[in-house]
């Protein structure tokens, strides 16, 4: 049976805590605060617990039995097959859909996916949708409206409480606020999973006309994804989790839900999308036989942060706990991709102490040029010569590679790259893919996750993969010269090029950067 909680409106925050008088001003400044709905109940609830018994279970049960204990992977590293995964998972569910992402874009490729989770609701599919929350404060009528949907519930993870004036929640709240959820989860059927680094939008999937992704997810199928579930029940009935339907003013009904989707089929009609999204089930079958047939079976593990460490005193450092952990036990090499990278001295020394030990350490990230923040960026060039003088191989992606658009659309044409994949490979024989980003934002603000896989099949379609990404044609090797500057090298038409500042970027943008790094604000990035 399912145990209902009443939902707290008033003289307090969701933890409890009573209101501070900043908080209290801020209410008499900007008038009421969330229109939540009084005496609104929530009902507790878990993942589908008999995955073998649906399509998706039987689909991957012959291979996972073959493999007792094993957890089946595969890498989706190509934005086509990412998309076309999420729907396969979206069209051949059939009890439930667990849904839970940091960003979750208006675009082209935010809506297809709605629309294919919305036909799923539709088929008597149960949808659980957690989403961060400030990006999308002003959706809040469009996710009240698909929520109405007798088969789906929206939730969001700590949310703004002044839905009018967010601003005053970051003046006056800011230490809640500034705690983001982070991960990136989709489960169907509690059968199959995909974890990794891509929200939903154009971005992630190569078909934005003006910068797109390197980003990578893993497919997972087995006991794992069991595991996966109760992560997600964890955030899922968390007190700092709020249904939408308690946020708006009112209750939104069959009516709002028909306009929505109605509005929401014109404007997919009207785009142009690179992809199929009408794939009958035997075609997404037959592509899925091909995933499952190449995955990797091996011990996996997930490694999350809990919901709860976001409150007043807490670190979210589950993650980093365990990273720092399999770092100390090193023997040979560390490779990394990483798309903000800001070591704290702590682990500028690690770095430093790996060295000595003959302990290989490789790191991409962003350069300037691909960087699409630049106060991580500026935060990460303090550290880097301090990086190059402690051993570390440090690699800049260059943003006009002709690499990675093998696996975007024919639409993002000549559009710029960013790094946004963050893996580790470890000794040739683990790897970690998720969320996190090495920073001091995912190692103790938000929350993130990822999954731990030991194989060294895995490993070696990982380091695959990153080698692309240090290939001199696509990226900056950076080095000291003899009077212990940087110099940025790569490769054109064959011939070595160095750079002596900051590659292909402009006055301006460098001025931004290096006004950045006056801020005190390493420990936010």
């Amino acid at each position: 049976m399912r145990r209902e909680t009443a939902y707290d409106v008033a003289g307090s925050d969701r933890r409890g805590h009573p209101r501070t008088v900043l908080t209290w001003l801020a209410e008499v400044l900007t008038g009421p605060t969330t229109d939540r709905r009084p005496g609104y109940r929530r009902t507790q609830s878990t993942a589908f617990n008999d995955p073998a018994s649906t399509r998706l279970g039987q689909f991957f049960g012959p291979a996972a039995d073959r493999h007792p204990g094993l957890s089946g992977f595969s890498l989706l590293s190509e934005g086509r097959e990412a998309f076309i995964a999420r729907l396969a998972l979206s069209d051949l569910a059939e009890r439930s859909l667990d849904m839970q992402y940091y960003m979750w874009d208006g675009d082209t490729t935010g809506r297809i996916i709605v629309q294919h989770v919305m036909k799923a609701a539709d088929r008597g599919v149960r949808v659980r949708l957690l989403v961060d929350d400030p990006f999308y404060k002003d959706s809040d009528s469009v996710k009240a409206g698909l929520d109405a949907h007798p088969n789906v519930e929206i939730r969001l993870f700590n949310p703004l409480t002044n839905r009018r004036w967010s601003i005053l929640d970051f003046v006056f709240d800011f230490t809640r606020v500034n705690r983001r959820m982070h991960n990136k989860l989709m489960v169907a059927d509690n059968a199959a999973a995909i974890v990794g680094g891509r929200n939903i939008g154009d971005i992630y999937y190569g078909v934005d006309t003006i910068a797109n992704y390197r980003d990578l997810d893993v497919l997972a199928a087995g006991p794992v994804v069991r595991d996966l579930s109760d992560v997600f029940d964890r955030y899922w009935n968390s007190p700092s989790t709020v249904p939408i339907a308690a946020i708006v003013d009112r209750a939104h009904d069959a009516a709002d839900l028909d306009a929505i989707m109605m509005r929401l089929r014109e404007a997919i009609a009207a785009a142009d999308y690179p992809y199929p999204i009408d794939q009958d089930l035997d075609q997404l079958a037959a592509q899925g036989a091909e995933l499952r047939d190449n995955l990797v079976w091996a011990h996996g593990y997930i490694v999350a942060d809990d919901p709860e460490s976001i409150a007043p005193g807490k670190e979210s450092d589950d993650v980093m706990a365990f990273i720092r952990a399999r770092i100390a036990h090193l023997k040979t090499e560390l490779l990394v991709e990483s798309p903000y990278f800001v070591l704290p001295a702590g682990a500028q020394a690690t770095v430093k102490a790996l060295h000595e030990r003959n302990v290989r350490v490789r790191v991409l990230t962003n350069s300037l040029a691909s960087n699409d923040m630049l106060p991580a960026h500026s935060g990460y060039a303090k550290t880097r010569r301090r990086l190059l003088e402690n051993g570390m191989e440090l690699y800049e992606l260059r943003p006009d590679t002709d690499a990675f658009r093998p696996g975007w659309s024919l639409v993002s044409g000549r559009s710029r790259a960013a790094l946004h994949a963050k893996a580790m490979a470890f000794d040739g024989e683990a790897v970690f893919i998720g969320s996190f980003n090495l920073d001091p934002r995912s190692a103790s603000i938000n929350t993130e996750a990822g999954l731990y896989i030991e194989s060294a099949e895995l490993t070696k379609r990982l380091t695959d993969y990153m080698a692309t990404g240090v290939a001199p044609e696509n990226c900056y090797r950076l080095r000291l010269d003899p009077k212990g500057a940087i110099v940025w090298e790569t490769e054109r038409d064959g011939q070595t090029v160095r750079y002596r500042g900051e590659p292909e970027t402009g006055f301006r943008r460098r001025l931004a950067a290096n006004l950045w790094k006056l801020l005190p604000i390493d420990s936010q990035l």
